[in-house]
């Protein structure tokens, strides 16, 4: 997701002209061809902390200048004024994040480090200027506000609620403790991110014979050799402490001792004791969250987060996801005595007990026993490539999007390709597509999306978005193909469907555009998008073998189909663990919390299954610790995928998934909108109703008993837009 505005400045006031010529490329405006491109092969990561506080110093200026106006406040003189603000600071933010999440070495970690709490002190200082949101809060009231066009109104309450859940309006001591804990709190998530990076980086598992290769598939031996060439280990292997490396050897690794050290070294991420250990940390942020919802009049940093969603209450979020986590936790158990029937038929001893680093790999067994499905089999027609082709393809028939490379685009790392995104009808540029596939040292683990720059059209004039996919792929031999698993595949069409809300945003204000929509409504356009990896006409065209380019048999289709739900109650249970523990610790107010202990005993509570993990344990649980992003909203993959269950029974509904006169309403009233309308009410105008959870019980294979669906009437829909 994009970055938000958020720095101390200097001085305000600098002449514009002077910062861009003195700091130029980074704070020049973006310029070549394709509407203008980030001069990513010109910045140097010297250039950031000055490209910031310059930036910012431009930024204090235009809303000083907004915030003293001697006349009085309008629309255009205030709101929109605001949105014309901080373009420079938009700029060196985008690339700034770039190197954050995927060129972060010790030289970019001792700025960040030095810039976070200072970039928080900044944004306190907007959004706590007294004159500014007295104009604000002028329009808000407004009774010509009501005259304005819907997206118009739209604005203004956006706007103004932000800034109230900013602290606008608390008194003087409050404002400056709230600051206080705001730049706290940017420094713990810096240093939350940088402790599980190192982690990451510094930990490897060295194969050190061929006895140790033992088990694996062709595909990740290579791999495992590649990596341990290119980080010069004499060894057999080397596999990283990354998920797409971790997962795949826990799968297909016949080592029970290396899967158990695979396993610990992944799961005790940030957990480990040192300078990298990130329990004391969690400790101070849940404390400082908990001040500093009471301090803006919510009972914990839950009921804050939660107020702007369409949940609108920890309470309705805990209900939906203890509704799904009974029937899980059956499943589970179901899954762990097939494993081990399994697991003992083939001579292990009557005490035997399947462990967490044995899931993966019995279940796998068990699948093939059962469905005769050798996920690796399936990972032969699944080459990184074609299914990129797959992706655009879809894109076609969905939103009638053509890609086209575009090779001269400047990139900040070899391995980044960039498309040119076209309306297939008028040949007209909609967005630019950066993918940056391939994991190595100084890049997040995990899978995103990014937004550059957002689609807009202030005074008329379009302005196209610039939009990022970035995985964590093994990078195999040169001109050997990236071969990837069915679930890789899955999450590579999730982010695209991050990607392509970016790129078929049709707005006006960019507060407005794109993916800027509700943390529980962001998920349900790309969560949707992963329904159209195995269509028939995906794989038909797509899954090609990688040795001898037919494409994937019906038979193997027939028996992924057959499997679908098949270790539902693993993905589900790991899911919800996470999303619980994070509910949980964000309703524990200001008690002072040891994370390791909290989550031990939150899942014993639960009833949490001794032979599977938390998908991200809390010391590296980043969606939460490394920001405020998805803090006590990790729940929301689970709204929104009940959204993406119900949405895409639209079409099997109807003429099928690419039926046009649903892909269109699709379009019209979730991809195309931003934020211009209240979610619940998009959501109603595509699906005709309010949705329910019957589809994703039913894909999930679960029983349709008590299961709730996300709301019958969301909280505070009406039917004019209205912020949530």
């Amino acid at each position: 997701m994009s970055l938000t505005s958020s720095a101390q400045s200097p001085a305000a006031g600098t002449a514009s002209v002077t910062l861009h010529t003195n700091q130029a490329p980074l704070l020049a405006p973006w310029s070549g061809p394709r509407g203008g491109v980030p001069a990513f092969d010109k910045v140097k990561v010297a250039d950031f902390k000055p490209g910031l506080e310059a930036a910012m110093a431009e930024n204090l200026a235009e809303i000083a200048a907004i915030a003293n106006n001697p006349k009085p406040a309008t629309f255009d003189n205030t709101i929109v004024a605001l949105e014309r603000s901080g373009g420079t600071l938009d700029r060196v933010q985008a690339e700034y994040g770039v190197w954050k999440t995927t060129l972060n070495d010790k030289a970019f970690g001792a700025v960040e480090t030095e810039m976070a709490p200072k970039m928080a002190a900044f944004s306190d200082q907007i959004s706590q200027n007294a004159a500014l949101f007295k104009r604000i809060e002028a329009v808000y009231k407004d009774p010509a506000t009501k005259r304005l066009t819907p997206e118009q109104q739209r604005l203004v309450e956006v706007r103004y609620k932000a800034f109230v859940r900013a602290g606008a309006k608390l008194d003087a001591p409050a404002k400056t403790r709230l600051s206080q804990i705001n730049q706290q709190l940017a420094g713990l998530f810096t240093k939350f991110s940088q402790n599980v990076l190192a982690d990451e980086a510094d930990s490897v598992l060295v194969l050190k014979t061929d006895k140790d290769l033992g088990g694996l598939p062709a595909s990740l031996r290579e791999a495992a050799k590649t990596t341990a060439t290119t980080r010069q280990v004499a060894a057999a292997g080397v596999i990283t402490n990354t998920r797409s490396s971790i997962d795949p050897f826990l799968t297909y690794s016949d080592q029970r001792a290396l899967r158990e050290k695979a396993w610990r070294m992944f799961t005790n991420r940030g957990d480990n004791g040192g300078a990298h250990d990130n329990n004391a940390i969690i400790t101070q942020i849940l404390q400082l969250r908990a001040e500093r919802a009471k301090l803006l009049g919510y009972k914990t940093h839950a009921h804050l987060r939660l107020d702007n969603t369409m949940a609108k209450t920890p309470d309705a979020a805990m209900q939906l996801m203890l509704d799904m986590w009974k029937p899980a936790v059956a499943r589970v158990h179901e899954e762990v005595a097939d494993m081990l029937a399994l697991a003992k038929k083939e001579g292990a001893p009557a005490d035997f007990k399947i462990e967490p680093w044995d899931y993966r790999y019995y279940a796998e067994k068990v699948r093939k026993a059962r469905y005769d499905l050798d996920q690796n089999e399936v990972k032969q027609y699944l080459q990184l490539d074609k299914m990129r082709e797959g992706m655009f393809w879809v894109a076609g028939e969905l939103f009638n999007f053509a890609f086209v490379p575009a090779p001269d685009v400047p990139v900040y790392h070899p391995d980044v390709k960039v498309w040119q995104v076209n309306d297939r009808t008028t040949g007209k540029q909609v967005g630019l597509w950066y993918f940056d596939p391939y994991a190595r040292p100084g890049k997040n683990s995990g899978a995103w999306m990014n937004a550059y720059r957002k689609q807009e059209r202030l005074d008329g004039k379009p302005v196209t978005t610039i939009v990022s996919n970035n995985s964590n792929f093994v990078k195999g031999k040169d001109g050997e193909p990236v071969l990837i698993s069915w679930t890789d595949a899955t999450t590579l069409f999730h982010e695209f469907g991050h990607a392509l809300h970016g790129l078929s945003s049709n707005v006006t204000y960019p507060t407005l555009s794109g993916t800027s929509v509700v943390r529980d409504y962001v998920e349900f356009p790309s969560q949707l998008l992963e329904n159209w990896l195995p269509t028939p006409e995906v794989l038909n065209r797509f899954a090609l073998h990688y040795q001898t380019g037919k494409p994937i048999p019906q038979v193997l289709v027939d028996r992924i189909n057959k499997a679908s739900t098949f270790n539902e109650g693993f993905a589900t249970t790991e899911f919800l663990a996470s999303a619980l523990v994070d509910m949980k610790l964000h309703l524990a107010g200001d008690q002072k919390i040891d994370p390791d202990k909290f989550e031990r005993e939150t899942l014993a509570e639960l009833g949490m299954p001794h032979e599977l993990v938390m998908r991200h344990r809390t010391p590296q649980f980043s969606h939460v610790f490394s920001s405020d992003g998805y803090s006590a909203g990790y729940y929301s993959y689970l709204w929104s995928v009940v959204l993406a269950a119900d949405g895409f029974s639209a079409f099997t509904e109807a003429g099928g998934p690419y039926d046009k006169a649903v892909a269109a309403r699709l379009r019209q009233h979730v991809y195309t909108v931003g934020n211009t309308v209240d979610p619940a009410v998009g959501y109603r105008a595509f699906r005709g109703r309010d949705p329910k959870v019957d589809a994703l019980m039913k894909q999930r294979g679960f029983p349709l008993s008590s299961a709730a669906a996300p709301a019958k009437k969301p909280a505070g829909a009406k039917a004019a837009p209205k912020r949530k």
